[in-house]
């Protein structure tokens, strides 16, 4: 730190400047402060996040200093710090007819218009600071996209830092920013582009590499996404987030065994992860080892006994092992939880007709559709119900109305069709058919098991011929 010929550093400064403030509050003191010192004081509780004591201040120094534009400039700025910006905008309005030529002003507006929600505005006073200092434009043109940036205006904030890239190409983190600014917008293409730019000259960034394998894994590219994290995770072993979602992605793509070491890596760091427990018993129900699948689904239970999923777990298992009772138990409990899963409310349907509940199964199956038209299992084991129990035509009309809320989902439309066929109704069957056809062909596979194939007409066999269904 650079001192002068006494060897009194500016930060000392600045401390003294704050103490003397901060007494003066404690004693309820009357202390006079030039505008240097209040503009100090104001700085460095506004650097400090400290909106409180700035608005303190600002407004001490705007009664001392009534006149100084800069002490309102600041005033302006912990007005906006607090949400407060058509407070900031009057005052701004006053002093721009006082200095219009401040670039200042004119960045503090458009934080307020976008504080506002005006985007255009905002874009229109910045545009406007940029023409009023071209000599620091770098400086003018990073508050700009600092400001968009924090207001998640992030679309709006990639032509400024186009601009500043140009200006200051050496500057890597604005390279990052941007990569960011696109990963937002969904603009993955570019972010990546970015991003791999980025880490030509930061190679040993591990946020960089993180961010890349989030984006690769929105993207489906999970070897790709997992070699980002390795390398996120080479660069710094205490990036937990990328092994928790290394992890995940091997649960997703199926490979259980491989997932679970990891979860156990993560978990020796973050003990208490009931979500990361939860995942590493699903592993671990997934290769067949259900002692320790109950073991930290129960785990998963004790830190968190109101977080369904464990819970639904135990539910499986139990279901799968043929304990209808427990599973019935553990689904309820699941369901009680989080009563808009359409998961749970269908496997606790399964349940059910395990136990011979059809009845019940068949509310459970209604509650799972409300909150999932799309949902086929649920289609399918509504029929296969319907028909065993030989009520194609009682079904119909409440099918009918179903169809008038849900709309032209597959799975209603593959019901009415094989319930019409069933009725003798071939012109609606093959009406519905058709529909369920054009929405979702690959389905009828699951679905023909409940269509009377020795009652196809051959209007019907016409149409799964042209669908290639043979």
């Amino acid at each position: 730190m650079e001192e002068d010929r006494f060897g009194f550093s500016f930060e000392e400064e600045i401390k003294q400047t704050v103490q003397k403030f901060e007494r003066m509050k404690k004693n309820n003191e009357r202390c006079f402060f030039d505008v240097i010192e209040f503009e100090t004081i104001i700085d460095y509780y506004i650097e400090s996040n400290n909106s409180a004591k700035a608005f303190e201040a600002a407004a001490l120094a705007s009664e001392q200093h009534p006149h100084s534009v800069s002490i309102q400039l600041r005033k302006a700025k912990v007005l906006l710090d607090k949400g407060r910006a058509v407070e900031a905008l009057r005052l701004l309005k006053k002093l721009e007819s006082i200095e219009p030529g401040n670039h200042e002003l004119f960045i503090a507006k458009g934080t307020a218009y976008g504080i506002l929600g005006d985007i255009q505005g905002a874009k229109k006073m910045f545009d406007q600071a940029l023409t009023l200092d071209t000599d620091d434009i770098e400086n003018v043109l990073f508050t700009i996209t600092s400001v968009l940036q924090n207001l998640n205006y992030y679309e709006q904030m990639i032509p400024y830092m186009l601009r500043l890239i140009e200006l200051e190409p050496d500057f890597k983190a604005h390279l990052y920013d941007l990569a960011y600014a696109y990963e937002k917008i969904e603009d993955f293409d570019n972010s990546i582009r970015c991003y791999l730019k980025y880490l030509e000259e930061e190679p040993y960034s591990d946020s960089a590499w993180y961010n890349l394998g989030i984006i690769y894994n929105k993207l489906d590219m999970h070897e790709q996404a997992m070699e980002a994290y390795d390398y996120a995770l080479a660069i710094n072993s205490e990036n937990t987030f990328a092994l928790f979602n290394k992890g995940n992605i091997l649960s997703n793509i199926e490979k259980y065994a491989e997932a679970i070491p990891v979860y156990h890596e993560y978990l020796e760091n973050e003990p208490d992860s009931f979500e990361a427990m939860t995942y590493l018993a699903d592993c671990y129900e997934k290769t067949n080892d259900l002692r320790l699948a109950r073991k930290y689904y129960q785990e998963a239970i004790e830190l968190a006994p109101d977080f369904a999923d464990p819970w639904f777990g135990l539910g499986v298992i139990a279901l799968n092992s043929g304990n209808i009772e427990d599973s019935l138990l553990y689904f309820r409990k699941a369901v009680r939880l989080d009563d808009e899963n359409p998961e749970f409310w269908y496997l606790l349907g399964k349940a059910h007709i395990a136990g011979g509940e059809k009845k019940a199964a068949m509310r459970c199956f209604r509650e799972a559709l409300k909150h999932d038209a799309y949902y086929n299992e649920v289609w399918i084991d509504l029929g296969r119900i319907v028909i065993n129990e030989k009520l194609e035509e009682k079904a119909l009309p409440f099918l009918e109305l179903a169809y008038k809320v849900t709309g032209d989902v597959p799975g209603i439309n593959y019901l009415l069709s094989a319930f019409f066929l069933y009725a003798g109704n071939t012109e609606k069957s093959l009406k519905h058919l058709t529909s369920a056809l054009a929405i979702e062909k690959e389905a009828f596979n699951d679905f023909m098991e409940l269509f009377p194939a020795n009652l196809f007409t051959e209007d019907i066999k016409s149409l799964l011929k042209e669908n290639d269904i043979s």
